[in-house]
């Protein structure tokens, strides 16, 4: 067992602190290359989703998944909301009417929810995107795994990929949504939905670590 649904609870609720932490900070880079609007918009689907945590404590982990799914796409605006929301609702059908995720389960979760931002999103890695952080940082995960690794080193290495996959995405041109309009003067900023990946991967990881 990797993870119960108390802790996968705890996860989206530290999720919804951390991006209200960050919200100015997201919309920031959002306003360099794209609407202006990313860390208002996810702060505004994340605390919708807090609102059904206290009615999500008897639920299984795909139905806490797929109702904070459900919450993000609803109240989200942009792309960021369907594409959270598909990766979130992709990820929660691996686990439906269980009560806890397992490794297994965890790889096959951060695979169907790239796969689903994938479909969704009609992007590919090197398209300045919020792949950028999350097909390196699931491929780490699922190496490490693999080799044998702790939860611990492969929770190292799978940050250790998104952070240079986040890192990667100030030196490429952006190729989807508002940014890809500024073609070349792109380069040099990071990308807004990179950086929400990566804080709320980190946000997964710190939970875990400490067990609660």
């Amino acid at each position: 067992m990797m993870m119960t649904r108390d802790q996968l609870l705890k996860v989206i609720e530290e999720i919804t602190i951390v991006i209200e932490e960050n919200k100015v900070h997201l919309t920031d880079l959002d306003q360099a290359i794209g609407d202006g609007d990313h860390g208002i918009n996810l702060n505004r689907g994340f605390r919708a989703v807090k609102e059904k945590l206290e009615s999500l404590r008897d639920k299984d982990c795909g139905t806490i998944l797929k109702t904070a799914a459900m919450s993000l796409i609803s109240t989200v605006g942009g792309a960021s909301g369907p594409l959270y929301g598909t990766a979130f609702m992709k990820a929660g059908a691996v686990v439906a009417g269980k009560e806890y995720i397992s490794v297994e389960d965890s790889i096959k979760m951060f695979d169907e929810a790239i796969q689903g931002i994938i479909a969704r999103g009609k992007a590919s890695r090197g398209d300045k995107t919020m792949l950028d952080v999350l097909v390196p940082a699931f491929e780490a995960w699922k190496v490490a795994f693999e080799e044998g690794e702790s939860t611990e080193k492969a929770s190292e290495k799978m940050l250790g990929a998104a952070y240079q996959g986040l890192e990667y995405t100030k030196t490429i041109i952006a190729k989807k949504g508002r940014a890809n309009y500024l073609g070349e003067r792109s380069i040099g900023h990071q990308d807004p939905g990179a950086t929400s990946s990566c804080i709320i991967l980190k946000t997964i990881v710190d939970v875990m670590a400490k067990g609660e």
